[in-house]
């Protein structure tokens, strides 16, 4: 026994980083043979490249294209196999429309899924300079391809052999082996972690297994320092929203604070997660049905991180922090019940309504620790937070929240480049009304309708007005059942490019403004 729980201690230490798929960039030409993919344009007739082949090929191209009703659509497909001079051919539609980048990297995400299971030989993936933009790239193909690539399958008693996999090798004219090397593969990365995480059981991820998961992501890397709040220092800063969750638990919470600091003098970005290892309700416990699931619960702390890993990884000159508020939510003897009042770092106090409402609270005291610490320029909150988002947006966007409608513009914007949804939803003066206590200051919930609402106004009153801040509800978006052009099914790490294109066209914005 003491070998097993020595091998899951130790299991939960080391990196799962997983192996990524290797690409090789190359000018533009048409291969002589082997497997190719090209993209084809909507429309009655191949044309372009697409015309090349089907002329290389005899009309080949053309005659399975009319059997089997392809016409370049978005998103459809067409295989042929055998195909002198090529062993496979790989169609793919892109549509009418001039191809933007989120299309080139949905375009790589498809041919990953076609090709997924391929053993060895090579990919020749074409990718011409055809009715695209300009930040439509080979290089936007690859991250594609190689977000679509991802398995979370490191527990399976034979994993996929990653050395089998086939060879990638991308042609296009455009500068895509540097813009892929020295950037976009870091933000892959920093979406393959937030998915490992929340993929994770919560025997081998809890409070102190992720931050030393993390160490070991961060380590020897340039600007980056790592501090880590333990129980005893939340209970001598007086943070009883986070202690009080994690209490409950034989596994101690803890708040860890990852610093990169490479922007000179500017005020930092504060990324603040929701960290809930696992969540069982608490004494409010949660029913058996998909509460597997709640071990994704840190979906928010994993976004945060793994965004201002893929930033540190590439150099970006900037300062971020990320803030991942780490507890286990139990039932015990020393866990909080309904009822009992809570005093948070801001001295704000709060009533229980119920502990399955543990989200905000460990979030209360993460967001005042980060403002009064660091004074940021922006404050932004990640967390699967409500189940009302999901109601109410489905599982294509994610809700935002503010005060500042500049910062939700930035946000919106960065979500619309990434490819990831994001709706604006509602918050008001109304919805702080309706989380005042007749026991303390404010209420964790019980309040009523609109869940998703009510829940950011919680975590908003421990942000200052004047404090530019943004909360993502991504409750709706963090597991997905289907697969969608780069995401596999299963935890999506939503918000880490969405994150990651904001960070690169952040700009500060003027405190206080509306």
């Amino acid at each position: 026994m003491k070998i097993l729980g020595f091998l899951i201690v130790w299991m939960g230490l080391v990196s799962t980083s997983v192996a990524q798929q290797n690409f090789e960039f190359a000018s533009f030409t048409i291969p002589e043979d082997g497997r190719i993919v090209l993209p084809v344009a909507e429309g009655e007739s191949f044309n372009g490249v697409a015309g090349t082949i089907d002329v290389l090929t005899k009309g080949a191209l053309t005659v399975a294209a009319q059997d089997a009703h392809f016409t370049g659509e978005v998103g459809s497909t067409l295989t042929l196999r055998g195909v002198t001079p090529f062993s496979r051919i790989d169609l793919i539609g892109v549509g009418s429309e001039t191809v933007g980048r989120v299309a080139a990297e949905n375009f790589g995400g498809t041919a990953s899924a076609l090709l997924g299971d391929t053993e060895g030989g090579s990919v020749q993936i074409l990718w011409p300079q055809e009715n695209i933009d300009a930040d439509a790239t080979a290089a936007r193909v690859a991250l594609g391809y190689q977000l679509r690539s991802y398995r979370f399958d490191q527990h399976k008693a034979e994993p996929l052999n990653r050395d089998t996999l086939p060879s990638i090798k991308l042609f296009s004219d455009d500068d895509s082996a540097t813009a892929y090397n020295d950037d976009l593969k870091f933000l892959a990365e920093g979406v393959f972690f937030a998915r490992n995480m929340s993929s994770e059981p919560a025997n081998i991820i809890y409070p102190e297994s992720f931050v030393e998961r993390v160490r070991t992501e961060f380590a020897d890397l340039a600007n980056v320092s790592i501090k880590v709040l333990d129980e005893e220092d939340m209970q001598r800063l007086n943070m009883g929203a986070l202690w009080g969750v994690g209490k409950g638990s034989s596994r101690p919470p803890r708040l860890l604070i990852v610093e990169y600091m490479a922007g000179g003098n500017e005020a930092p970005v504060v990324l603040a997660g929701k960290g809930i290892t696992f969540d069982t309700g608490g004494i409010s416990i949660k029913q058996n049905k998909n509460m597997w699931m709640m071990k994704g619960d840190l979906g928010g702390a994993a976004v945060v991180t793994g965004t201002l890993l893929a930033a540190a990884k590439r150099g970006a000159a900037i300062n971020v922090v990320a803030l991942a508020a780490l507890a286990e939510n139990m039932p015990s003897g020393t866990a909080i019940r309904p009822g009992d009042v809570l005093q948070s770092m801001s001295g704000l106090s709060i009533e229980i309504s119920s502990t399955d409402a543990e989200g905000r609270l460990v979030l209360a005291d993460a967001v005042h620790y980060g403002q009064i610490i660091y004074e940021p320029r922006v404050l932004i909150d990640v967390a699967t937070l409500t189940g009302s988002v999901g109601r109410a947006l489905g599982d294509e966007y994610a809700g935002v929240f503010g005060r500042h409608d500049e910062i939700i513009e930035q946000l919106s914007a960065a979500s619309a480049a990434a490819g990831e949804g994001v709706w604006r939803l509602p918050l008001n003066q109304s919805h702080f009304k309706q989380i005042e206590s007749k026991y303390g200051d404010i209420v964790n919930g019980g309040v009523g309708s609109p869940g998703a609402s009510v829940g950011a106004a919680f975590i908003g009153s421990f942000v200052k007005e004047d404090q530019v801040w943004a909360h993502f509800d991504i409750a709706g978006v963090d597991y997905l059942d289907e697969d969608r052009p780069t995401v596999p099914k299963g935890y999506s790490g939503w918000g880490v490019r969405t994150l990651d294109e904001y960070l690169r066209h952040t700009r500060s914005v003027k405190q206080g403004a509306e």
